[in-house]
């Protein structure tokens, strides 16, 4: 498996497709962090997506920045929790989107119509909820707001029609309606990133970037495929094809921190994903994660997590990941 496939595995992606938006020039609205009621609570973090249909319109963060143009087949995404604006006009007084929400008749899909009654513009809406704690390999990758474009292109088609299909379960809410979304919200994520990975300029820093280079995407696949190895700069340098200082200076240039940093972040976020779905003891999962003792373990989890691991194992079973993970 490599090193993004990892990652992903660990995320436990889970979402749907929750609201069809049309709106008519001249239009702006704000949108607030995802962690309200359409996402479900304020226990996890919140990736907002909006498909545009048809029609275009520019988005910025709420806190200004960049301003995108976004047009048919784009996908606009905030991989961050982040607040934004969406409009024909960003200088109108923008209509918070919360507040434009309606239910359709007999429980049907929420929609939003909205607008002056000009040319229109059509959306799909949807979140993605996760742990954050464990996704920030990939999270801190991305930017706060990104369009990821989708053309005419095969993959393009076979995304609209899964998001077709998110938006058909989300309507008819039959049994295992909540599976079927977050496996379509997970494949619209994954192959998102893969495209804005594939589109990044080459001097982006990031673990993406990372992940694109000769030598550290090497590292980094090593590392995710025996996290509970003895691996040392050495070991690693050894097998990539650099020296020990040259590996060491390009890692901790593109991925933010130093490998064996790095490696001691992702043992214990792949020790927090399986204390969440395996029933192995605690020695069992520090073994296997490459520490010699469960003690020292234990105070490497509860630095890394804030709890000790036999904590964020009881709490989850009990209340939910959301629970043990606070706000973080």
């Amino acid at each position: 498996m490599d090193a993004l496939s990892d990652v992903l595995h660990v995320l436990r992606l889970s979402g749907a497709v929750f609201l069809a938006a049309e709106f008519t020039e001249p239009w702006c609205i704000s949108t607030s962090s995802g962690r309200n009621v359409l996402a479900g609570g304020e226990s996890e973090h919140t990736v907002f997506f909006h498909w545009l249909i048809s029609g275009r319109c520019k988005a910025r963060l709420v806190e200004g920045g960049e301003t995108l143009d976004i047009g048919p087949g784009d996908l606009l995404m905030m991989p961050n929790d982040e607040s934004h604006m969406m409009g024909s006009d960003l200088d109108i007084t923008p209509v918070v989107a919360d507040t434009l929400v309606i239910p359709e008749p007999e429980g049907g899909m929420l929609r939003i119509n909205s607008g002056g009654g000009g040319e229109k513009t059509h959306f799909v809406c949807g979140f993605l909820a996760c742990d954050r704690r464990l996704s920030r390999p990939v999270l801190e990758g991305l930017p706060n707001i990104m369009r990821v474009p989708f053309g005419a292109d095969p993959a393009s088609a076979w995304l609209k029609s899964l998001l077709d299909l998110g938006k058909q379960e989300t309507l008819s809410r039959r049994p295992g309606s909540d599976t079927v979304l977050a496996k379509l919200s997970e494949l619209l994520f994954v192959e998102a990133v893969r495209r804005y990975s594939e589109g990044m300029p080459t001097e982006q820093k990031g673990w993406l970037a990372g992940l694109r280079d000769r030598f550290v995407g090497k590292a980094l696949t090593l590392m995710h495929q025996k996290p509970g190895d003895p691996w040392t700069v050495d070991s690693l340098a050894n097998q990539v094809g650099l020296s020990r200082s040259a590996l060491a200076q390009r890692f901790t240039e593109l991925i933010g921190q130093p490998p064996m940093q790095y490696l001691t972040r992702w043992r214990l976020t792949v020790a927090a994903q399986r204390l969440r779905t395996d029933g192995a003891s605690l020695a069992a999962v520090a073994e296997q994660i490459g520490y010699d003792s469960e003690a020292a373990f234990n105070r490497a989890f509860k630095r890394e997590f804030g709890v000790p691991p036999a904590t964020w194992r009881r709490t989850l079973g009990s209340t939910g990941i959301g629970s043990a993970v606070g706000n973080a």
